[in-house]
């Protein structure tokens, strides 16, 4: 059983090795792109750790796909992230941490989170369920790695980044679950 896996993981890397070589890019220096071999990998990888729903807010056209919290693409440094912390709906007393990064590049996700008002809407789209939220407090707190969060069963949903105006603040902005 374990030379049958042990043999497969070695004919899979040889698939994909050999499947990228057909789509390496060489630009005008004779170099292979690393732009198309990262785009290559990061989607065969992708297509494995499928994600489980998704996160869409309409105010600042934000639709981006989740993953499951033990998933290596649940990671703040390559998606929107939900937090190790959370408690997925439709559990009783559920309640989602999600963090993004904010600021330029390609993984801000969270870069107009700021544009968002009280009574904004989220809505969250897990296993086929969606599940829709209110902004219902919104606060910045000193950057140290830690947020805190007011008990309440009215909390359900937090999401939170780094300030885009203020990098030694986190922006926090707790919603309350609606009836969808």
């Amino acid at each position: 059983n374990y030379m049958i896996k042990r043999i497969l993981i070695g004919i899979s890397i040889a698939f994909v090795l050999l499947s990228s070589i057909s789509i390496l890019k060489i630009d005008n220096t004779k170099k292979i792109s690393a732009k198309y071999t990262n785009k290559f990998f990061n989607s065969f990888y992708k297509q494995k750790n499928n994600n489980i729903g998704y996160i869409e807010i309409k105010k600042i056209q934000l639709k981006e796909k989740l993953y499951d919290i033990n998933s290596p693409n649940n990671n703040v440094n390559k998606n929107v992230t939900i937090l190790k912390e959370s408690v997925l709906p439709p559990k009783e007393n559920s309640i989602i941490y999600i963090a993004a990064h904010s600021g330029t590049g390609p993984t801000a996700y969270f870069e107009n989170l700021n544009k968002l008002e009280l009574n904004d809407e989220i809505v969250i789209y897990i296993n086929n369920n969606k599940f829709l939220y209110q902004v219902s407090k919104i606060w910045n707190e000193q950057k140290n790695g830690y947020i805190h969060i007011p008990k309440s069963n009215n909390i359900n949903l937090v999401l939170t980044t780094c300030n885009p105006k203020n990098d030694k603040l986190q922006l926090i902005l707790s919603c309350t679950k609606k009836e969808s």
